[in-house]
């Protein structure tokens, strides 16, 4: 990495990153300095170029070019300066980006802008002046480009005997998206899930939909929110200004689904989703759960003596209370992201099947060596990332070639079971408690003393473990331990032997 010239007065870096993580070539990226590996990669996402290097000047300047080379609207006053700078700099703030059809130039997909709601927050004051000037620019770009290519845009012409209804209906010019509410929000001092940041949400998706329908032939009607008047007041004063015009072509509206566009502006939870973690990839607190603290009154060392106190500093939202931020905004909106559904993806998690979860390059765990009756055991664990039991292996080092077979299959058994979601406990509870050969008193554990079987304490052992829960000991099998040979043989007996065993087994049978 190393630092690289200016664009617009903004110090600008070049890294060297992957595009393809089975393929080792290397693509210079050139983005701000202030920007991350993340957005490095949205941008090499984002080029239409599939080698060479990658600059945000150049690949701006695609989209800015093609929107300054379109005509201005009818009755934009001759005095007005070209659009392109200023989308440029709301680029370079993270307050705005075309989406990709736009950066791309795909004239099948819908083309649109992606606002970051965060951005337009200073002092914890979401300012709607800033952000209806961010709307009206993105609207005048997507107008103009609507009117200057429309006829690139497949599926689009016009049935031989429809024509007067062609003429008369104007298609939507494209779409606005919102992105990153609920970092917003935390910025402005309200939780996720709260009526207070469901009004505002409310308030700022009526506002979007007043500015992209007015002077249309359809204008969004005035919405009423006394908890933040000047939503309002802005949403009539654009009204008023506007007048009668009917001649604008109408915009959609919506919030954002993840995608590149996303990783480049840098949101913490795409579109109208909820920020789940308090830290970042980097294990460091987000900018959200700074401003959350502070809006408490709560520096971070305050926050973590609580959470050490068994406090929670922060509520914690889930999926209901993402269901809940969906449901407030229906009808306010003409696209929103797929509806979650707490209820099925709770099942899913619990019964995921077909998805293998994969184990770290380096595991932690434990090793155990224990013997049971005289025979030897080394159990040796992996564990995921979050703790929990990933792997098992179970080799018995001085039994017969079978039996360590048996052993080592049922441990690996279990792993995949593992890494496939099947549950611990179920595990523990079939296996715990078998009686078999070898049985009899655990040495090396001081949990436990007595065994019923070499798999009973394995998994009695992992229940301790993992499960955090202590099993005892069953009663102990006298006729078992006293039997020359298990009646499961694990040892390397010969053939005379196991002749007298089972004479043995066939004569107690008898009698």
């Amino acid at each position: 990495m190393k630092a690289h010239l200016h664009w617009n007065g903004v110090r600008m870096r070049t890294l060297q990153i992957s595009t393809d993580p089975d393929s080792n070539m290397l693509r210079s990226v050139t983005l701000p300095s202030a920007w991350g590996d993340a957005a490095a990669q949205a941008l090499a996402q984002l080029t239409i170029t599939s080698d060479g290097p990658v600059r945000l000047s150049s690949e701006a300047a695609r989209w800015v070019d093609l929107i300054d080379a379109t005509p201005p609207l009818s009755g934009t006053p001759k005095e007005t300066p070209p659009v392109g700078r200023s989308l440029s700099c709301l680029l370079l703030m993270r307050h705005m980006a075309p989406n990709r059809a736009l950066w791309q130039r795909l004239p099948d997909e819908q083309p649109g802008f992606v606002l970051r709601l965060s951005g337009f927050v200073q002092e914890g004051i979401f300012s709607p002046e800033h952000f209806v000037a961010c709307l009206k620019l993105a609207c005048d770009s997507l107008r103009r480009l609507s009117i200057a290519h429309h006829a690139e845009r497949s599926g689009e012409l016009p049935l031989f005997d429809d024509v007067k209804t062609a003429q008369t209906t104007q298609p939507p010019a494209g779409i606005l998206l919102l992105t990153d509410l609920d970092a917003c929000l935390a910025a402005v001092g309200l939780d996720y899930d709260s009526d207070a940041a469901r009004q505002m949400a409310q308030a700022i998706a009526g506002l979007t939909r007043v500015v992209a329908r007015a002077g249309t032939v359809t204008p969004a009607p005035l919405f009423s929110c006394p908890a933040f008047p000047e939503f309002e007041h802005t949403a009539v004063s654009i009204t008023t200004a506007i007048g009668n015009t009917a001649n604008l072509a109408p915009l959609e509206t919506g919030f954002s689904s993840p995608g590149p566009i996303e990783a480049l502006l840098g949101v913490e939870a795409c579109g109208l989703g909820p920020i789940f973690s308090f830290l970042d990839e980097q294990g460091h607190l987000r900018n959200s759960t700074t401003n959350r603290l502070a809006h408490r009154g709560l520096t971070p060392e305050k926050a973590l003596a609580l959470a050490l106190d068994g406090v929670r500093p922060l509520p914690q939202p889930d999926g209901h209370s993402h269901e809940r931020m969906q449901n407030s905004l229906v009808g306010l909106c003409d696209y929103l992201p797929p509806r979650p559904e707490p209820e099925t993806e709770d099942a899913i998690t619990r019964l995921e099947r077909g998805v293998r979860r994969p184990l770290p390059t380096r595991q932690s765990g434990f090793s155990q060596r224990a013997s049971i009756g005289g025979h030897r055991i080394f159990i040796r664990t992996g564990e995921f990332e979050d703790g929990s039991l990933g792997s098992l292996t179970l080799t018995p080092p001085r039994e017969s070639p079978m039996a360590r077979g048996l052993m080592e299959c049922l441990g690996q058994a279990v792993s995949i079971g593992l890494q496939f979601g099947a549950p611990l406990k179920a595990f523990v509870d079939q296996f715990a408690y078998t009686r078999f050969g070898p049985c009899g008193t655990v040495e090396g554990d001081p949990t436990t003393t007595y065994a019923t079987s070499v798999v009973d304490y394995t998994f009695r052992a992992l229940s301790e473990a993992y499960l955090g829960h202590h099993m005892p000991d069953a009663p102990a099998d006298h006729t078992a331990e006293g039997q020359d040979t298990p009646m499961l043989p694990f040892g390397n007996e010969s053939p005379r032997n196991r002749e007298k065993s089972s004479s043995k087994h066939r004569l107690r049978l008898v009698g």
